[in-house]
């Protein structure tokens, strides 16, 4: 239930006499910000008016409703840096991929501004003489954004872009573990001139997040988070016949063929496994791989890997990124622990680097040799640890075969990558994954904006909804079929035809 982590966050010290305490996971000691946390009476005020604000801007013509999201853009391309040092000390996300979440708000706005000018609606042929058949999008209401720490600045603006172009008002209940990113997010947007009550924020846990939900008021939700609150918030949209839009775990595999690039496979490997500190819902997790360049390509990464952080002098690389919170430092080395007592072999890592004692929270970058079906291999660890499975098969066609099975036998489908030279195997391997974002020679993170890139996965990591391209235009909109009789006399369909 969503409306336990209050309690379970009290006793983690993050809220305290009714407020979020924000702390840099890089340095525990360093408060970034505080945030006073809603009532139930501020919130009933919020919903209110983003009710009324609803009313007065699906009004607006949608290029005129792209102008206010221009604005909004000049600021923050103006302020990138000074946001993306907050985001910086409030995740601990390394400042290069911190600079790049902002411009991904800015390439956002930028595309959906765009779709101010192109929702389109379609018409067709009547079956009755005189008659036309139109098909227009209209906007639904007031929505709740419900988003995680991990990217607490582009998140917001994948739901926020596409909900304010299609006509809707929202409210934004960013994570307890990195709220300020959010925040300034809405700031931004009202400082840019939204009518009052277009775009806000709420603070609080999950109970928070689950009243908003559940009120009559809200008519769209859109969750980015685990498994276990999707299905919860789900069961909420359900009941209230609300659209719902979920983005969740992964368990994301690459598979490696022995005519691979191997520098290529050494640089994906590394960046999908160890970016962002292994906290992407995107993260390469499994590495399928033929046996005969398997101790090379681990070589590899071994050395690599513990390149991120010195264990002599206590200091991670400016691209290694901490845990974010002591409860999930925790869970990453329980998860390693299990693996090795169930028969996984430990290459490097598989330790607590700094629990918060030194400065911040730190998992080591960790290699396992693993079997197909160990739980390590089977569930999401959202940590710095990736688990490799060799196959031995006389040829690249039954490898592929094999690694296929392995790849999709899991209750995720988020993203997927195979590198290889072979084309013909690569396009195979390519629709024969069973997950929303698929890779050729790239690793599995590294989503784009935009156009034909939709956001999105299958089985349990969503509902098949889609964020940060066109297809996201879908959660936001309802449609409306309008039929026009011009011919001055009652004609009944599927009646009056001969």
């Amino acid at each position: 239930m969503i409306i336990n982590t209050l309690n379970k966050n009290q006793e983690m010290g993050l809220i305290k006499e009714g407020k979020i305490i924000n702390k840099n996971p890089a340095k525990i000691s360093e408060i970034v910000s505080e945030h006073k946390i809603d009532t139930i009476a501020e919130l009933d005020a919020k919903l209110k008016k983003s009710q009324e604000a609803f009313l007065e801007w699906r009004k607006l013509p949608a290029p005129t409703r792209a102008q206010y999201l221009t604005k909004a853009n000049v600021i923050f391309t103006k302020r990138k840096e000074e946001l993306a040092q907050t985001l910086h000390r409030e995740n601990g996300k390394p400042l290069e991929e911190a600079r790049g979440e902002i411009q991904e708000i800015i390439d956002v706005f930028e595309f959906f501004a765009g779709e101010g000018r192109r929702l389109y609606g379609m018409t067709g042929q009547s079956e009755m003489p005189n008659k036309t058949i139109m098909t227009i999008k209209q906007p639904i209401g007031p929505g709740v954004f419900i988003t995680a720490w991990n990217f607490p600045a582009a998140v917001p603006a994948w739901k926020a872009a596409p909900a304010l172009i299609c006509g809707n008002t929202f409210i934004l209940k960013p994570s307890e573990l990195a709220p300020l990113s959010g925040k300034l997010f809405v700031d931004i947007l009202n400082e840019a001139g939204l009518p009052e009550g277009v775009a806000q924020y709420a603070f609080g846990a999950g109970d928070v997040g689950e009243y908003l939900a559940k009120h009559e008021i809200t008519k769209i939700v859109s969750v980015t988070g685990s498994v276990e609150v999707g299905r919860h918030v789900a069961e909420i949209a359900a009941r209230g016949f609300k659209k719902c839009a979920l983005e969740l775990g992964g368990k994301n595999s690459t598979i490696v063929l022995r005519d691979a690039d191997l520098d290529l496979v050494e640089d994906g490997v590394l960046w999908g496994a160890y970016g962002t500190g292994g906290q992407r819902c995107t993260s390469t997790s499994r590495l399928i791989i033929e046996k005969s360049i398997s101790n090379e390509v681990i070589s590899r990464l071994e050395k690599r890997s513990k390149a991120l952080y010195d264990t002599a002098s206590n200091k991670c690389a400016d691209n290694y990124a901490p845990i974010i919170n002591k409860k999930q430092l925790e869970k990453i080395h329980g998860m390693v622990e299990e693996a090795i007592k169930e028969g996984a072999e430990l290459v490097c890592g598989g330790k607590i680097l700094d629990d918060g004692s030194k400065s911040g929270y730190y998992y080591a970058p960790t290699i396992l040799k693993a079997k197909h079906g160990m739980k390590i291999t089977l569930n999401e660890v959202f940590g710095p640890v990736l688990s490799v499975i060799e196959l031995d098969e006389k040829d690249k066609e039954s490898f592929l075969a094999k690694a296929m099975i392995i790849a999709n036998e899991v209750d995720y489908g988020l993203s997927n990558s195979i590198f290889t030279k072979d084309i013909n195997l690569g396009m195979q391997a390519v629709h024969e994954f069973e997950s929303g974002l698929v890779y050729l020679n790239a690793p599995t993170i590294g989503a784009e904006c935009g156009g034909a890139s939709q956001f999105g996965g299958w089985k349990n990591t969503g509902n098949g909804s889609r964020e940060s391209g066109v297809a996201a235009l879908e959660t936001y909109t309802q449609y409306k079929t309008i039929a026009i009789d011009y011919s001055g006399k009652l004609q009944r369909a599927q009646i009056d035809i001969e």
